[in-house]
Protein backbone atom coordinates (compact mmCIF):
# COMPACT_ATOMS: atom_id res chain seq x y z
CA UNK A 1 0.00 0.00 0.00
CA UNK A 2 1.41 3.13 -1.10
CA UNK A 3 1.92 6.30 1.13
CA UNK A 4 -1.20 8.05 0.19
CA UNK A 5 -3.85 4.92 0.43
CA UNK A 6 -2.67 4.26 3.79
CA UNK A 7 -3.44 7.78 4.22
CA UNK A 8 -6.76 7.55 3.05
CA UNK A 9 -7.72 3.84 4.09
CA UNK A 10 -6.86 5.29 7.76
CA UNK A 11 -9.23 8.29 7.67
CA UNK A 12 -11.85 6.23 6.30
CA UNK A 13 -11.56 3.77 8.56
CA UNK A 14 -12.08 6.42 11.61
CA UNK A 15 -15.38 7.14 10.78
CA UNK A 16 -18.11 4.48 9.49
CA UNK A 17 -20.29 6.35 7.38
CA UNK A 18 -17.44 7.14 4.82
CA UNK A 19 -16.33 2.95 4.99
CA UNK A 20 -17.70 2.35 1.96
CA UNK A 21 -16.35 5.25 0.11
CA UNK A 22 -14.86 5.03 -3.28
CA UNK A 23 -11.25 5.98 -3.78
CA UNK A 24 -10.37 7.44 -6.79
CA UNK A 25 -7.35 5.59 -8.58
CA UNK A 26 -5.53 8.64 -9.83
CA UNK A 27 -3.23 10.86 -7.95
CA UNK A 28 -5.13 14.12 -8.03
CA UNK A 29 -8.56 12.67 -6.95
CA UNK A 30 -6.53 10.58 -4.09
CA UNK A 31 -5.25 13.78 -3.02
CA UNK A 32 -8.88 15.81 -3.15
CA UNK A 33 -10.31 13.12 -1.12
CA UNK A 34 -6.78 13.07 1.03
CA UNK A 35 -7.92 16.80 1.68
CA UNK A 36 -11.62 16.45 1.84
CA UNK A 37 -11.63 13.50 4.54
CA UNK A 38 -9.10 16.01 6.59
CA UNK A 39 -11.71 18.74 6.37
CA UNK A 40 -14.11 16.91 7.68
CA UNK A 41 -12.34 15.57 10.80
CA UNK A 42 -13.12 16.74 14.04
CA UNK A 43 -9.72 17.02 16.15
CA UNK A 44 -8.22 13.38 17.62
CA UNK A 45 -5.55 11.61 18.41
CA UNK A 46 -3.57 9.95 15.77
CA UNK A 47 -0.98 7.81 15.22
CA UNK A 48 2.62 8.35 14.76
CA UNK A 49 2.65 6.32 11.57
CA UNK A 50 0.17 8.58 10.07
CA UNK A 51 2.08 12.18 10.93
CA UNK A 52 4.37 10.95 9.79
CA UNK A 53 3.14 9.99 6.12
CA UNK A 54 1.06 12.88 5.95
CA UNK A 55 4.02 15.09 6.48
CA UNK A 56 5.60 13.56 4.37
CA UNK A 57 2.63 13.40 1.44
CA UNK A 58 2.11 17.43 2.43
CA UNK A 59 5.93 18.33 2.26
CA UNK A 60 5.90 16.82 -1.34
CA UNK A 61 3.15 18.97 -2.57
CA UNK A 62 4.54 21.99 -0.60
CA UNK A 63 7.92 21.15 -3.11
CA UNK A 64 5.17 20.60 -6.16
CA UNK A 65 3.88 24.05 -5.41
CA UNK A 66 7.52 26.00 -4.55
CA UNK A 67 8.34 28.31 -1.17
CA UNK A 68 8.44 31.79 -1.80
CA UNK A 69 11.13 33.75 0.05
CA UNK A 70 10.05 37.29 -0.92
CA UNK A 71 13.83 37.95 0.63
CA UNK A 72 15.71 36.19 -1.83
CA UNK A 73 13.33 37.31 -4.90
CA UNK A 74 10.60 39.57 -6.33
CA UNK A 75 8.52 36.91 -7.82
CA UNK A 76 5.25 37.88 -7.56
CA UNK A 77 5.62 41.15 -5.79
CA UNK A 78 3.84 43.75 -7.22
CA UNK A 79 4.46 46.80 -5.10
CA UNK A 80 7.41 48.30 -2.42
CA UNK A 81 6.17 51.32 -0.26
CA UNK A 82 8.68 54.36 0.37
CA UNK A 83 9.91 52.70 3.67
CA UNK A 84 10.05 49.02 1.94
CA UNK A 85 8.47 47.41 5.45
CA UNK A 86 4.99 47.50 3.29
CA UNK A 87 4.54 45.25 0.04
CA UNK A 88 2.18 43.24 -2.41
CA UNK A 89 2.81 39.48 -2.84
CA UNK A 90 -0.03 38.00 -5.12
CA UNK A 91 -0.39 34.53 -5.00
CA UNK A 92 -1.20 31.30 -2.63
CA UNK A 93 -0.04 32.21 1.04
CA UNK A 94 0.41 28.60 1.62
CA UNK A 95 3.55 29.02 -0.12
CA UNK A 96 5.25 32.08 1.68
CA UNK A 97 8.24 31.57 3.59
CA UNK A 98 8.02 34.42 6.45
CA UNK A 99 7.60 34.25 10.42
CA UNK A 100 4.03 34.08 10.34
CA UNK A 101 0.99 34.21 7.78
CA UNK A 102 -2.15 35.42 8.57
CA UNK A 103 -5.64 33.18 9.03
CA UNK A 104 -9.08 34.85 8.54
CA UNK A 105 -10.54 31.89 11.01
CA UNK A 106 -14.29 31.78 12.34
CA UNK A 107 -14.89 31.81 16.14
CA UNK A 108 -14.68 28.13 16.59
CA UNK A 109 -11.33 28.82 15.35
CA UNK A 110 -11.14 25.22 14.20
CA UNK A 111 -10.63 25.88 10.03
CA UNK A 112 -13.06 25.31 7.67
CA UNK A 113 -15.08 22.10 7.52
CA UNK A 114 -16.47 22.22 4.05
CA UNK A 115 -14.58 19.52 2.15
CA UNK A 116 -12.43 21.22 -0.41
CA UNK A 117 -14.14 24.71 0.15
CA UNK A 118 -11.82 27.50 -1.56
CA UNK A 119 -11.95 29.67 1.79
CA UNK A 120 -8.24 30.68 2.97
CA UNK A 121 -9.01 28.81 6.67
CA UNK A 122 -9.60 25.40 4.22
CA UNK A 123 -6.29 25.95 2.13
CA UNK A 124 -4.21 27.01 5.38
CA UNK A 125 -5.26 23.99 7.99
CA UNK A 126 -5.32 21.77 4.46
CA UNK A 127 -1.55 22.74 4.23
CA UNK A 128 -0.59 22.27 7.67
CA UNK A 129 -2.12 19.07 8.55
CA UNK A 130 -4.11 18.04 10.95
CA UNK A 131 -2.08 18.76 14.00
CA UNK A 132 -3.27 22.45 13.69
CA UNK A 133 -6.86 22.12 13.98
CA UNK A 134 -5.98 19.86 17.61
CA UNK A 135 -3.75 22.66 18.55
CA UNK A 136 -6.42 25.48 18.14
CA UNK A 137 -8.84 22.64 19.49
CA UNK A 138 -6.48 22.77 23.05
CA UNK A 139 -6.58 26.61 22.55
CA UNK A 140 -10.40 26.71 22.59
CA UNK A 141 -10.67 23.92 25.04
CA UNK A 142 -7.93 26.22 27.39
CA UNK A 143 -10.03 29.20 26.12
CA UNK A 144 -13.51 27.50 27.34
CA UNK A 145 -15.66 30.00 24.54
CA UNK A 146 -15.35 30.73 20.75
CA UNK A 147 -13.02 33.56 20.19
CA UNK A 148 -14.47 37.14 19.67
CA UNK A 149 -14.20 39.10 16.41
CA UNK A 150 -11.12 41.46 16.37
CA UNK A 151 -9.17 39.21 18.66
CA UNK A 152 -5.64 36.79 17.43
CA UNK A 153 -4.39 33.91 18.70
CA UNK A 154 -0.82 32.35 17.21
CA UNK A 155 0.16 28.72 16.72
CA UNK A 156 2.54 26.64 15.42
CA UNK A 157 2.33 26.53 11.47
CA UNK A 158 3.51 22.58 11.38
CA UNK A 159 3.67 22.09 7.52
CA UNK A 160 3.66 25.38 6.17
CA UNK A 161 6.84 26.99 5.25
CA UNK A 162 6.03 30.05 7.67
CA UNK A 163 6.85 29.63 11.41
CA UNK A 164 3.81 30.22 12.57
CA UNK A 165 -0.06 30.80 12.16
CA UNK A 166 -1.85 34.06 13.22
CA UNK A 167 -5.70 33.29 13.58
CA UNK A 168 -7.84 36.20 13.50
CA UNK A 169 -11.84 36.62 13.45
CA UNK A 170 -13.12 39.64 11.50
CA UNK A 171 -16.67 41.03 11.38
CA UNK A 172 -19.46 39.59 9.25
CA UNK A 173 -21.42 41.49 7.19
CA UNK A 174 -24.21 40.17 5.59
CA UNK A 175 -25.82 43.45 3.80
CA UNK A 176 -21.71 44.14 2.62
CA UNK A 177 -22.43 47.74 4.04
CA UNK A 178 -20.05 47.64 7.65
CA UNK A 179 -21.35 49.95 10.52
CA UNK A 180 -18.76 51.70 12.55
CA UNK A 181 -18.48 48.72 14.84
CA UNK A 182 -17.69 46.42 11.76
CA UNK A 183 -15.05 49.02 11.05
CA UNK A 184 -13.57 48.99 14.11
CA UNK A 185 -13.27 45.29 15.03
CA UNK A 186 -11.56 45.02 11.57
CA UNK A 187 -9.02 47.45 12.77
CA UNK A 188 -8.96 45.69 15.87
CA UNK A 189 -7.64 42.21 14.22
CA UNK A 190 -4.78 43.85 12.34
CA UNK A 191 -4.16 45.67 15.78
CA UNK A 192 -4.17 42.57 17.75
CA UNK A 193 -2.26 40.46 15.17
CA UNK A 194 0.52 43.04 14.87
CA UNK A 195 1.09 43.18 18.82
CA UNK A 196 0.81 39.44 18.94
CA UNK A 197 3.90 39.58 16.18
CA UNK A 198 5.78 41.27 18.32
CA UNK A 199 5.12 39.95 21.65
CA UNK A 200 6.76 37.11 19.71
CA UNK A 201 9.37 39.05 18.47
CA UNK A 202 8.03 38.16 14.50
CA UNK A 203 10.14 39.71 11.90
CA UNK A 204 7.89 39.36 9.19
CA UNK A 205 4.25 38.88 8.80
CA UNK A 206 2.00 38.09 5.56
CA UNK A 207 -1.61 39.07 5.90
CA UNK A 208 -4.62 37.93 3.67
CA UNK A 209 -7.56 40.64 2.94
CA UNK A 210 -9.58 39.65 6.36
CA UNK A 211 -13.31 39.66 6.28
CA UNK A 212 -13.52 39.97 2.29
CA UNK A 213 -14.86 37.13 0.29
CA UNK A 214 -17.57 35.64 1.77
CA UNK A 215 -17.79 37.95 5.03
CA UNK A 216 -18.70 40.45 2.57
CA UNK A 217 -16.60 43.40 3.91
CA UNK A 218 -16.02 45.88 0.76
CA UNK A 219 -12.36 45.19 -0.39
CA UNK A 220 -11.55 48.89 -0.69
CA UNK A 221 -12.53 49.72 2.22
CA UNK A 222 -11.03 46.84 4.35
CA UNK A 223 -7.79 47.37 2.00
CA UNK A 224 -7.38 50.91 3.98
CA UNK A 225 -8.45 50.16 7.09
CA UNK A 226 -5.68 47.29 6.42
CA UNK A 227 -2.57 49.65 5.55
CA UNK A 228 -4.09 52.81 8.12
CA UNK A 229 -3.62 50.25 10.69
CA UNK A 230 -0.67 48.39 9.69
CA UNK A 231 1.09 52.09 9.50
CA UNK A 232 -0.19 53.43 12.48
CA UNK A 233 1.00 50.59 14.57
CA UNK A 234 4.46 50.54 13.16
CA UNK A 235 4.65 54.82 14.03
CA UNK A 236 3.70 54.10 17.18
CA UNK A 237 5.99 51.82 18.04
CA UNK A 238 8.99 51.93 16.34
CA UNK A 239 11.04 49.65 18.16
CA UNK A 240 8.47 47.00 16.73
CA UNK A 241 10.18 43.70 15.65
CA UNK A 242 8.28 43.69 12.78
CA UNK A 243 10.85 44.67 9.86
CA UNK A 244 8.45 43.39 6.82
CA UNK A 245 4.53 43.52 6.22
CA UNK A 246 2.96 41.62 3.30
CA UNK A 247 -0.48 42.21 2.14
CA UNK A 248 -1.23 39.03 0.14
CA UNK A 249 -3.41 38.84 -2.64
CA UNK A 250 -5.12 36.31 -4.11
CA UNK A 251 -7.78 38.79 -6.75
CA UNK A 252 -6.60 40.97 -9.32
CA UNK A 253 -9.09 43.48 -7.85
CA UNK A 254 -7.49 43.30 -4.49
CA UNK A 255 -3.69 43.43 -6.42
CA UNK A 256 -5.10 47.02 -8.13
CA UNK A 257 -6.73 48.37 -4.48
CA UNK A 258 -3.48 47.68 -2.89
CA UNK A 259 -1.21 48.86 -5.40
CA UNK A 260 -3.22 52.21 -5.36
CA UNK A 261 -3.13 52.66 -1.90
CA UNK A 262 0.78 51.88 -1.41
Amino acid sequence: MNRLDYLIDYLLKEDPQYSEMQVPSDLQGKRDLFRALRNVRWPKPVSEDFLRLQDEELQEQLMEKGVVELNACRDGVHTVSTNKQLLIWQGDITRLKVDAIVNAANSQMLGCFHPLHKCIDNAIHSAAGVQLREECHQLMLQQGHEESTGQAKITKAYNLPCKYVIHTVGPIIPTGIPNPLQKEQLASCYRSIMQLADENRLESIAFCCISTGEFRFPNQLAAEIAVRTVNDYLTEHPDSSIKQVVFNVFKDIDRDIYQRLL
